[in-house]
């Protein structure tokens, strides 16, 4: 992907998922949503089973493998979606962005990349001093934001 592409796809999905940001961190119920909503709803699991054409013990498994996170998509979906519910599936950033995390990234790699020059440099008597460090690091770091080299996430 080109890096004018790249930078226009960061800044989309940035803005999708601004929208998801607070529900990080959501809570999810011991037992499941499955099971919270389907009880919520008053539905037993006889009713939920009509309705996916599945027996009582298979959708206490389906609800028991979403509380222990090995159900798929599909079959949550599929779940949710007996249920009249929306499965909405979204993958948040921990960063407060995309673009955040690339940043905090390029530093690491940076700092690591400036610190190897650094030690070379101090064995030959040429000690570079903490500014100067810092001052490459974030130099580096912004070229590495900018050409976004595959060592990047290395």
């Amino acid at each position: 992907m080109k890096r004018e592409n790249r930078k226009l796809v960061l800044e989309q999905l940035d803005r999708k998922l601004r929208d998801f940001q607070p529900l990080g961190g959501a809570i999810v119920p011991e037992r499941g949503w499955l099971h919270a909503i389907r009880t919520a709803l008053g539905m037993s699991l006889r009713q939920l089973g009509g309705r996916l054409g599945i027996s009582t013990q298979s959708v206490k498994e389906i609800e028991d493998r979403e509380a222990d996170a090995s159900i798929t998509l599909k079959t949550l979906r599929e779940a949710a979606k007996a249920l009249d519910l929306e499965l909405v599936y979204v993958l948040i950033p921990k960063a407060e962005s995309l673009e955040a995390m690339i940043e905090k990234r390029a530093i690491m790699v940076a700092r690591s990349i400036v610190l190897r020059t650094s030690m070379s440099m101090e064995l030959e008597d040429q000690e570079v001093s903490s500014v100067r460090i810092e001052k490459a690091v974030r130099s580096k770091a912004e070229e590495l934001v900018r050409m976004m080299p595959r060592y990047l996430w290395d």
